[in-house]
């Protein structure tokens, strides 16, 4: 009875945080943030982004089609499966249309399905980025495959045979096409496979990419390296290749350029570049640098391979305000991807849950549009 009285009364004596003091912190945080993408973030669009009834959606690259459309290519998979480790197992490439960049997207197709065990990336894909170059479109992807029955909702767990194989099994890849509607050309083989002895000896994800005028290409990678017979922490690498089809080589003498026993676990990174060097943006998996678990990191380098975090690194948190100035945190925030037009910033994406935070708290899953204010 004490305990209960201690609490209620202590209750009554924390402050009480309002919606207005919320939306108040918020704008103060971003109005004082001299981080070029954070201070620059707008309200999340209600009625934007892309979401799909009785599908998990992951991923988001969004490119603009020559009948000034804007197509957006993300992932599912049913929800009547665990959304972790769901993807690893059983995800799809999707395409969705937009007359606006901050959407609402429309379903019109599935561009990578399942295609067979026995193919690299026979059994999921997942993480795309598209580009168009010499009149193709171009699009990089994660996959996976193992050679199991499809798994019931209750048996897939991290510990379970389906996601023990098919992390392992984690790759690169390519595909091309004429037209964003596909068809789309797979390879039979990864673009960025594992080698023996790095940082990349268990699994390559992940990627980003920027394409240079000369046409070589420089790519972000997220690897993991065997430690035993187990995998270790999320390091990120850099791979260079003349041309866009490869051969891709891992460049910093195979050492990774984020290495997470140094720098801290970092993930879903994008990539770009403009006329003062590379940037990239990625999810700060442990809040090292910006305090916020899930919260977002942007560093700068001048050849891509060495690497200075921004004087103020915070790009961009969980806690987002709505277009009809709701403000929440989100349980998950995750895979940021920046769209240009005219070579400026004019939307960011992001793959989100709702929820408390974790994976297995969440009910629905979707892309949320933040334009970014002019």
């Amino acid at each position: 009875m004490k305990v209960m009285l201690f609490a209620i009364s202590l209750l009554l004596i924390l402050p009480v945080v309002s919606a207005q003091d919320k939306l108040e912190n918020l704008v103060a945080l971003k109005q004082n943030s001299q981080n070029e993408i954070f201070h620059s973030l707008g309200k999340a669009v209600k009625a934007g982004g892309f979401y799909m009834k009785d599908y998990w959606v992951w991923d988001n690259t969004v490119i603009k089609g020559d009948d000034g459309k804007y197509h957006l290519f993300s992932s599912c998979y049913p929800d009547t499966i665990v959304f972790h480790p769901g993807w690893m197992v059983s995800s799809e490439i999707i395409h969705a249309v937009a007359d606006k960049p901050e959407g609402p997207y429309h379903f019109v197709n599935r561009a990578l399905t399942a295609r067979g065990a026995q193919y690299w990336d026979g059994r999921s894909t997942y993480n795309p980025q598209i580009f168009k170059h010499n009149g193709k479109y171009y699009m990089f992807y994660g996959a996976s495959t193992h050679p199991f029955e499809e798994a019931k909702r209750n048996e897939l767990t991290l510990d379970s045979k389906w996601c023990i194989v098919a992390r392992s099994n984690k790759r690169i890849g390519l595909a091309v096409s004429n037209s964003l509607n596909g068809p789309w050309q797979r390879m039979d083989k990864p673009i960025l496979d594992v080698e023996t002895n790095t940082f990349y000896s268990f699994l390559t994800s992940n990627p980003t990419l920027v394409i240079n005028k000369d046409g070589s290409v420089l790519m972000i990678f997220k690897a993991r390296a065997y430690e035993g017979t187990k995998h270790g922490q999320m390091s990120l690498g850099v791979a260079y290749a003349n041309n866009i089809t490869g051969p891709y080589a891992v460049l910093n003498n195979k050492q990774p350029v984020f290495d997470a026993k140094k720098m801290g676990e970092l993930e879903d990174p994008f990539l770009w570049k403009d006329k003062r060097g590379y940037h990239v943006v990625f999810k700060d998996h442990k809040a090292k640098y910006t305090g916020e678990l899930g919260g977002g990191v942007l560093a700068h380098s001048v050849n891509g391979l060495d690497w200075k975090m921004d004087k103020d690194p915070k790009a961009y948190s969980k806690t987002i305000q709505w277009s009809d100035g709701f403000i929440e945190k989100r349980g998950q925030l995750e895979r940021p991807f920046i769209f240009f037009e005219n070579n400026k910033p004019r939307c960011m994406f992001f793959s989100t849950m709702d929820g408390i935070g974790g994976f297995e708290n969440g009910t629905s899953s979707g892309v949320v549009a933040i334009p970014f204010e002019k």
